[in-house]
C-alpha cells in the first residue's frame, strides 16, 4: 500500500521532515516489454522535508526486479533496477514541473508511477546478451 504524507499534521506535530520506506504493487500495464513481469513488489525510500512556504521537496530511492523472456535471445532472464526520486510537490495544481497537493494530503501514486515508467529499461536482457552486447539496460 502507498501511503500517504499528511502535511498538515506533520507541520502540527513539528515535523518538518521524516523518512517513508514502504513496498508496493507495480501495475503490469506500464510494461510494455513483451514476456516480461515484475518478479516482486516495488521498494521505495523516501524522504520528505517540508519547505518554509509549505512546498514539500521528496527525495529518495526505487528498487524494483523485472522477469521473463531475454529480448534478444529468448533465455529466461531477471534483473533488478533502482532509480533515484525527486520531486517538488506544491500547494494547488501542478504546473507541469512539480506536482500539486490539496487539502494538506499528499498522494504518491501518480509520482511512483511515472517514476518508474522513467526507469522501466526498453528492453530485458539475460546476463550473455549483456555482456556481449557491453549494455547494462
Amino acid at each position: 500500500m502507498i501511503p500517504r504524507i499528511d502535511v498538515r499534521s506533520a507541520i502540527a506535530r513539528k515535523q518538518f521532515s521524516e523518512e517513508l520506506i514502504f513496498e508496493y504493487g507495480a501495475d503490469w500495464s506500464l510494461l510494455d516489454i513483451p514476456f516480461v513481469s515484475f518478479s516482486s513488489p516495488v521498494c521505495v525510500t523516501l524522504r520528505y522535508e517540508i519547505l518554509e512556504n509549505d512546498d514539500v521537496e521528496i527525495t529518495g530511492q526505487m528498487r524494483f526486479s523485472l522477469k521473463g523472456e531475454c529480448s534478444r535471445c529468448l533465455s529466461d532472464a531477471e534483473q533488478s533496477f533502482t532509480a533515484e526520486l525527486d520531486a517538488l510537490f506544491v500547494m494547488g495544481e501542478s504546473d507541469g514541473e512539480s506536482y500539486g497537493y490539496r487539502n494538506g494530503v499528499i498522494f504518491l501514486e501518480e509520482f511512483l508511477r511515472d517514476s518508474l515508467m522513467v526507469a522501466l529499461p526498453p528492453r530485458l536482457l539475460c546476463g550473455n546478451c549483456s555482456a556481449s552486447d557491453g549494455e547494462n539496460e
